[in-house]
């Protein structure tokens, strides 16, 4: 099982270009980009993306004040289309957007906002892959189109996975507050909630191990003197390399739980087999390796009988997983992780690829290597994770229908 490196080729399409017909040379997107991913002709004064750099956060794209910024998905038409769609479809009046780097589930959503003292439960969810990527305009339109509230569930500063996204967006809805208010809007049409996904103990499980301490690639796990490890909240990102190799569970990510991600795919799978759905396809998912298909999962998967399980990072995905889905009613497993410039999170990508391997010698003795393949996909080119899903599951499907019986596995 050799993992397809991701590299920029000529045939890729990618999802951010400055058209030059409307550029005005204000090199607003130079001075603003975290990854210095924009470059400036001296002579010309032209300005480019250079596509190895970007990360797609599409920072520059709502920073641009004449448009001339084209990103192939989360643009100011694809957003207010959906809310338009989403209002036409509920009587919700509340928006709540969140970075992919918290990315909650709708059950800590309702946590979140409650801790806030706000009792929402009928609300328009928008995941984007970071907050700092919501133009202005966005916000004043939505308002426009009937909605009440707008919360934003963004991370702390510290931990924003794009380096300036959450300061960014922190300033710019700061100043379109100050702009509503002026307008007659509530101060509290637009609220702003900081939160980051963080590791979580079960101290009764632990033994003492302190292989988390070790583990941890941002020193946020402290030994301590009979008693057990200390998280340091401040330095945790939430990354999972913890949860992975603590061998009683007790130390977890929150949302990630593994019993709670077991249930979730073994529940599934129970269910579309017994729609007779077949062949199943279960897709373990790094968060960063894609971010359109999976903010609109029933667009991609549910036509191909596939599943997606998303990961905070591909570390922290606990290879019994894999197996556990292949001897549960899954007929293939396929997982998608970033490319090592795309990577978010220390040694994540690196740590992945060496877990897989180990999976890979465990697979071929139980003779299913074919069932299981792992794949390099980047945001920056668009359609390439569905493309590889698509080649993965023909292949699912032309492999012998014989049903993987327990002993087998």
């Amino acid at each position: 099982m050799e993992l397809e490196k991701y590299s920029m080729s000529e045939d890729r399409v990618t999802v951010v270009n400055i058209n030059q017909d409307y550029c005005s040379r204000c090199l607003i997107c130079y001075s603003i980009c975290p990854y210095e991913a924009i470059q400036r002709d001296a002579e010309t004064g032209k300005v480019e993306i250079n596509m190895q750099k970007c990360q797609v956060c599409g920072i520059c794209y709502s920073a641009c004040p004449v448009f001339a910024i084209e990103i192939a998905y989360y643009n100011y038409d694809n957003l207010v289309k959906y809310i338009e769609d989403m209002l036409g479809k509920s009587k919700a009046e509340t928006l709540v957007f969140m970075c992919r780097g918290n990315s909650p589930s709708t059950r800590e959503i309702e946590e979140i906002l409650a801790n806030q003292g706000l009792s929402i439960k009928d609300y328009i969810p928008l995941r984007l892959p970071c907050s700092g990527r919501v133009p202005t305009e966005f916000i004043f339109k939505v308002l426009g189109l009937g909605v009440k509230k707008i919360v934003s569930i963004q991370c702390e500063d510290e931990f924003c996975r794009f380096k300036e996204g959450t300061k960014i967006n922190t300033r710019r809805l700061a100043l379109g507050r100050k702009v509503l208010e002026d307008l007659g809007f509530p101060r509290d049409a637009v609220t702003v909630i900081k939160y980051s996904r963080k590791a979580v103990y079960y101290t009764e499980k632990c033994v003492g191990c302190d292989k988390c301490v070790f583990i941890c690639p941002y020193s946020a796990i402290e030994a301590e003197p009979f008693a057990t490890p200390k998280i340091l909240y401040e330095y945790c990102m939430g990354c999972g390399a913890c949860a992975l190799v603590c061998p009683h569970h007790a130390i977890q990510v929150k949302g990630f739980e593994f019993e709670d991600v077991l249930k979730r795919y073994c529940d599934t799978a129970i269910k579309l087999k017994a729609e007779g759905r077949s062949p199943l396809v279960l897709v373990f998912s790094c968060q960063w390796s894609e971010f359109s298909a999976l903010d609109n999962p029933e667009n991609i998967f549910s036509k191909r009988n596939c599943v997606v399980l998303e990961v905070p990072c591909f570390k922290a995905l606990d290879p019994v997983h894999i197996v556990n889905a292949l001897r549960n009613g899954f007929d293939g497993v396929m997982a998608a992780v970033c490319s090592a410039e795309d990577c978010k999170l220390q040694e994540g990508r690196d740590t992945a690829e060496r877990n897989m391997a180990v999976l890979k010698d465990f697979l071929g003795k139980m003779g299913l290597t074919e069932r299981f393949e792992l794949f390099e996909v980047s945001p920056r080119s668009a359609g390439e994770f569905e493309k590889k899903l698509d080649a993965f599951t023909n292949k699912i499907a032309s492999i012998s229908s014989t049903k993987l019986s327990k002993k087998e596995v």
